[in-house]
């Protein structure tokens, strides 16, 4: 890891090691410490694993269970899913054409699986920001092109995520994506989130749409792709706080949770981890164009506040 450490008048930015109990690799991170939050980043996978506004409750969800091994996403904060969102739907064709070749299934693809770099860490009285690059070429078979990712983060009394994706190849590349953000709540029947009633979805459980025409239940399981790119507001009722999600460039919200059923099957969930949180993605679900040489901008700005 290049290490480019932040001590002066207004944070503290140290170096951590996520997995010390672990035999694997060595996973580092960045814990952030500045008079208006605290967090913490994984450089693996670049992700947000803890944002604590100062007088709040962390805003973000981490299982107690998480696996920090390389090939494996790590479950909680802020996933970024990249550059396909759940399954491609491109390996059967791959599949046809190279019918002796080994392709191993990659969900929400490949760039919270590999190391990303720090480039930059500032601080100044409003915040902390912090800028994270992944680059490669030929990552995988179903996405050959050259690309260079940057990702800024800013923590301060918000939390704002951009994601700069520039496709470096000579031909145009698609993307699908989500900034897959696990929030905290007291409990998802706690929760409302009152602007996707009247919004049409996609059910990815039944293959039906429709339009959501009473209010939203956050109790798994559920997983629903919301076709709508307003500011979400997320409230939970018992913990009397709200958080507030603008999106930029995204067309989707995907409100997920696995329910108990479900989560009982996955091995890096806690028990009742999945009471714990609702996870409210700001995405593009479907193939969007990044034509060559040029870069597409997706973002997310996320605010705390008692009401």
């Amino acid at each position: 890891m290049t290490k480019i450490p932040l001590n002066n008048d207004f944070a503290q930015v140290t170096s951590i090691t996520l997995n010390q109990e672990s035999g694997e690799e060595r996973f580092e991170g960045l814990n952030i410490s500045h008079a208006y939050c605290q967090a913490k980043v994984s450089l693996y996978g670049g992700q947000v694993l803890s944002f604590k506004p100062s007088g709040h409750r962390d805003v973000l969800w981490l299982s107690e269970q998480a696996s920090y091994q390389m090939g494996k996403a790590i479950r909680g904060g802020i996933p970024l899913c990249w550059p396909w969102f759940g399954a491609n739907d491109k390996q059967s064709q791959y599949l046809t054409e190279n019918p002796n070749t080994a392709l191993k299934p990659v969900n929400h693809g490949f760039a919270r699986q590999l190391p990303w770099h720090i480039t930059s860490i500032n601080a100044d009285e409003s915040g902390v920001t912090l800028v994270l690059v992944l680059s490669g070429d030929k990552q995988h078979p179903l996405w050959p092109n050259a690309y260079t990712l940057t990702q800024t983060l800013f923590f301060g009394k918000n939390l704002k995520q951009t994601l700069t994706m520039s496709n470096d190849s000579l031909e145009d590349a698609q993307y699908s994506a989500a900034l897959h953000s696990y929030f905290t709540v007291s409990n998802p029947g706690n929760v409302s989130i009152d602007a996707l009633t009247g919004v049409r979805y996609s059910d990815k459980l039944t293959g039906n749409s429709s339009t959501q025409q009473e209010a939203v239940s956050c109790v798994g399981e559920i997983d629903r792709e919301y076709h709508s790119s307003e500011k979400m507001t997320v409230i939970d009722n018992h913990w009397q706080r709200k958080i507030d999600i603008i999106s930029s460039n995204c067309q989707q919200w995907v409100l997920w949770n696995p329910g108990t059923e479900l989560a009982n099957t996955m091995a890096d969930i806690h028990p009742q981890g999945e009471q714990e949180y609702v996870c409210l993605e700001a995405a593009n679900t479907s193939w969007q164009i990044i034509p060559a040489g040029e870069t597409v901008v997706i973002s997310q700005e996320i605010t705390v506040t008692n009401c």
